[in-house]
């Protein structure tokens, strides 16, 4: 199975809620949505996991350049 793109997957998950949000869905079929759209959300997780992991700032400390890893503060 192809790796989906982040894009490709927020594009699944959006018609996964708005078919779960129509309400046309019996339980089953409303279930098995739900557990698809949380596999994709998992998905979602990931690939921004990973892209945050191969985010880095360069500082320049003591006329060199230093690598170092980007953290998100809320």
């Amino acid at each position: 199975m192809a790796k989906s793109s982040f894009e490709n997957n927020m594009e699944n998950l959006e018609k996964i809620v708005t078919e779960l949000e129509n309400g046309d869905l019996n339980l089953d079929e409303s279930i098995s949505k739900f557990e698809e759209g949380i596999k994709i959300s998992k998905q979602c997780n990931k690939i921004l996991e990973e892209a945050e992991n191969k985010i880095t700032i360069l500082l320049e400390k003591d006329e060199k350049i230093e690598e170092d890893n980007f953290n998100v503060t809320e």
